[in-house]
């Protein structure tokens, strides 16, 4: 009888870990966080470098939370698993337990409790995380993209979709806008043109000029409330923008326009009479 579940028990472990290894290798990327919730100071004792440093490793493409990421990990997140690091109690040793979850925060992966018996903090934690690591060292990862993964955890894709919905709300909000001014300006420049035509060449002039030519080339982010203004080198104040209901959309403020991200460039999109323009942005936030 004893033998019989000994038997079971092992058998169940295999299935458990071939099934974490499997689910593992559905993922291209690993996201590490800038500081764990047990230590007071970023990076501190150089253990999120570490972490970042072991999955590389361990066959892993690990990024630290906010880097440049790849283009496909900027576009859908749920190309990658987002680790933590968690500290257990204990008297006389140091318990650490690594943990990675989807972009749904699913538990994906638990690894086994990494001990070490070390006093000081950074050898102890060093250890620890290392003894840790032998579970995903154990997984023997390597990616296999996964059609079905991919459709099903995917949210970020009806996020661009409604991105997209969004973005095209506001064109139309911006093209409406845009004829009811037109309308007021067909009016005035009728007025100008029977007193004055001179000064109807001037003003056209003068706008064409500044909807063609005024084109900053690294512009500066400062918070403000509800968005940010956008400044040159000058400093001069170049664009002020507000944030709508999506991530990277925001609105110019008094113009028909909108600042936006696709992929990792900036654009401005406006309307003309020839129809909708838009020029790339250099922002550095």
């Amino acid at each position: 009888m004893n033998t019989k579940f000994f038997t079971l028990l092992v058998s169940f472990f295999i299935t458990i870990s071939i099934f974490s290894q499997n689910q593992l290798n559905d993922y291209k990327y690993i996201i590490v966080p800038k500081k764990y919730d047990f230590l007071k100071e970023k990076d501190q004792y150089q253990l999120n470098s570490l972490t970042q440093f072991l999955f590389n490793k361990y066959g892993f493409e690990a990024y630290m939370e906010g880097e440049d990421y790849p283009q496909d990990l900027s576009m859908n997140r749920c190309s990658a698993l987002t680790t933590d690091v968690l500290k257990d109690s204990g008297l006389f040793k140091t318990k650490l337990t690594i943990e990675l979850k989807d972009c749904n925060g699913n538990m994906v992966f638990t690894s086994k409790i990494g001990e070490s018996r070390e006093k000081e903090y950074a050898t102890a934690y060093n250890l620890a995380l290392r003894d840790a690591f032998e579970s995903v060292k154990a997984q023997n990862y390597k990616y296999e993209p996964n059609e079905k993964m991919v459709s099903k955890t995917t949210p970020i894709a009806s996020s661009n979709k409604e991105t997209a919905a969004e973005i095209e709300k506001l064109k139309k909000e911006i093209k409406t806008l845009k004829e009811e001014k037109q309308t007021e300006v067909v009016e005035i420049k009728k007025e100008v043109a029977e007193t004055k035509p001179v000064v109807e060449e001037k003003v056209v002039a003068v706008t064409d000029d500044k909807i063609n030519t005024e084109e900053p080339t690294v512009l500066y982010a400062q918070k403000i409330e509800n968005g940010y203004q956008l400044v040159d080198m000058t400093p001069k104040v170049v664009y002020k923008i507000k944030k709508t209901g999506q991530e990277n959309l925001f609105l110019v403020e008094g113009e028909n326009a909108i600042i936006y991200k696709k992929g990792d460039s900036w654009f401005y999109e406006f309307n003309t009479d020839g129809g909708v323009m838009q020029k790339e942005l250099n922002i550095k936030f």
